[in-house]
């Protein structure tokens, strides 16, 4: 009987090992950096500064915010730096530091290895990035758009700044490599066709990322667009809205116009409320940088929203911590 005892341990043990090996040297399996070379040009960097700042929001994550102000806009002079930082108070499963965009730390990268790393979530040295970089939505852009990022990115001035190391928790310290993908790119959709260009938007701004509940810092399956996840800010808790087209608890009762309306909001002078009062508003949605999208760019994400199911979940958005 020990003896089963000891080879059924033996067997345990050389299962965990092999796992173990899998997990840390055979992941992520994503493929190698593809061999590219961006072709840099005016439209190019164009396209690729309006989707880096507008769309897929880069400079949101990666540059310095302006916590004084209501939805922490950008610090003028920090594009691309790095350092924003996602920590556990969050509810994300370790520390995490948005990596510098600039040259001073992607000049030694080849166009390939930033395309991988925007798209399926793998870094230079083949280290895994948590999807808090969402290179879910990033792997399904169309591969010019990705490209015009990346030739935006070779034009930044370089800024001296290295964030510190993330910190993960176990076990997602082990689980990490799995999660990377192989990305699957797709087609620009014509304008013309609102509710598919409308999907690509959406997809491409992440909408879903903080729209979701989250366990873990992953949203939930089945739960896209319903809103609730939290957001631990200072002094109050943030929780993201309804965005499905229910008339009493999401976005159903707007026009087009008024949804177009509310980010524009935040671009007009004096738009940015002051968030330094006692029980000022705050949120992580960075409503300055979404506000710049072209309202027909606007327009198509509020036609693919208003297609979704319509779902009923009320949400408090702004909970304020408890004194004393």
């Amino acid at each position: 009987m020990k003896k089963v005892v000891r080879v059924i341990l033996a067997l345990m043990l050389a299962a965990l090992i092999i796992g173990v090996i899998y997990l840390k040297f055979l992941l992520p399996d994503v493929g190698n950096a593809p061999n590219l070379k961006v072709e840099i040009n005016p439209q190019m960097v164009e396209r690729g500064k309006y989707l880096a700042y507008h769309v897929t929001v880069c400079m949101d994550c990666h540059s310095t915010r302006d916590w004084s102000r209501f939805s922490g806009p950008p610090i003028a002079g920090s594009d691309g730096k790095g350092g924003e930082y996602f920590s556990r108070n969050m509810g994300f499963p370790g520390d995490f530091y948005s990596k510098n965009l600039t040259p001073f730390h992607l000049k030694d990268w080849t166009d390939g290895d930033i395309y991988r790393a925007i798209t399926s979530g793998v870094s230079k040295d083949g280290s895994s990035l948590f999807p808090v970089m969402p290179y879910i939505y990033y792997g399904k852009l169309a591969k010019e758009d990705v490209y015009a990022i990346i030739a935006f990115l070779r034009t930044l001035p370089e800024i001296n700044n290295t964030p510190p190391a993330r910190s993960l928790d176990f076990p997602v310290n082990l689980l990490i490599n799995t999660m990377p993908q192989e990305a699957h790119p797709t087609t620009i959709p014509a304008r013309s066709d609102t509710l598919a260009y409308g999907a690509y938007l959406t997809n491409a701004a992440g909408c879903a990322e903080c729209h979701t509940p989250a366990r873990n810092g992953q949203i939930i399956k089945g739960k896209e667009f319903t809103g609730g996840r939290a957001f631990q800010m200072p002094s109050l808790t943030v929780y993201s809205a309804n965005i499905t087209p229910d008339t009493e608890t999401g976005i159903g009762a707007w026009t087009p116009e008024e949804f177009v309306a509310r980010f524009k909001a935040y671009t007009l002078p004096g738009g940015i409320p002051d968030a330094t009062q006692n029980n000022s508003p705050q949120t992580v949605m960075p409503w300055t940088m979404y506000g710049g999208m072209d309202s027909t760019d606007l327009v198509a994400i509020y036609t693919y929203l208003s297609s979704l199911q319509p779902v009923k979940n009320h949400v408090d958005h702004f909970v304020f911590n408890k004194k004393g």
